[in-house]
């Protein structure tokens, strides 16, 4: 059996960030910072400006998401932090229209992102990865976490078209549905200070 752990992405763990995003899929080009501009912005960056921008937000702290591991390697990685640091989303219609939560508050965090590694994919790692998330949340002083998952019906699906996290995987992590972005993408949260 194999053992996950995670950790927060800090500067003395930027290599393991580097692994967990080049894995496979979209990682290693958009290196988590698609949520974290608007559209026209990110069409105007290259890759190792991208690389440059996440160096900096991880330097800069706090730690803007968290790595697993498996047996001590860097598997898989999710983004989470105040919703109102992720830019792109304040600028998403589809979320202004769902949230029930005003957008200048920063104790609503926001999930935007999941990244695990083609050899460890279907060991429940984005699991382990929203666990940690909304533990950390709840201890930087979250008061809820919100999250736009795919709803796949339980049918296969492209994994990068799942960077945002399946609904079966936040609903078993308690989430609760809140909105609809539109048809398969719920937006889900769940209140942390309970």
């Amino acid at each position: 059996m194999a053992t996950i752990t995670t950790e927060a992405a800090t500067t003395a763990r930027w290599d393991d960030v580097q692994r967990a995003l080049t894995g496979g899929g979209d990682g290693a080009s958009c290196q988590c910072i698609w949520p974290m501009l608007r559209n026209k912005d990110w069409n105007e960056t290259t890759t190792p400006e991208r690389v440059e921008m996440f160096r900096a937000e991880i330097d800069a702290g706090p730690p803007p998401g968290l790595i697993a591991y498996v047996d001590g390697e860097a598997a898989g990685w999710i983004r989470i932090g105040p919703r109102a640091r992720q830019r792109r989303l304040a600028h998403t219609r589809a979320i202004v229209a769902a949230t029930q939560e005003p957008f200048d508050d920063d104790s609503v965090w926001a999930v935007s992102c999941f990244v695990v590694r083609r050899e460890h994919r279907g060991r429940g790692l984005n699991r382990a990865l929203l666990d940690a998330a909304v533990e950390y949340a709840r201890e930087s002083g979250a008061r809820v976490v919100e999250g736009y998952p795919v709803d796949t019906g339980g049918a296969t699906q492209r994994s990068n078209e799942l960077f945002h996290g399946t609904l079966s995987t936040f609903m078993a992590a308690g989430f609760e549905p809140r909105g609809e972005l539109k048809a398969g993408r719920p937006l889900v949260a769940l209140d942390v200070t309970a």
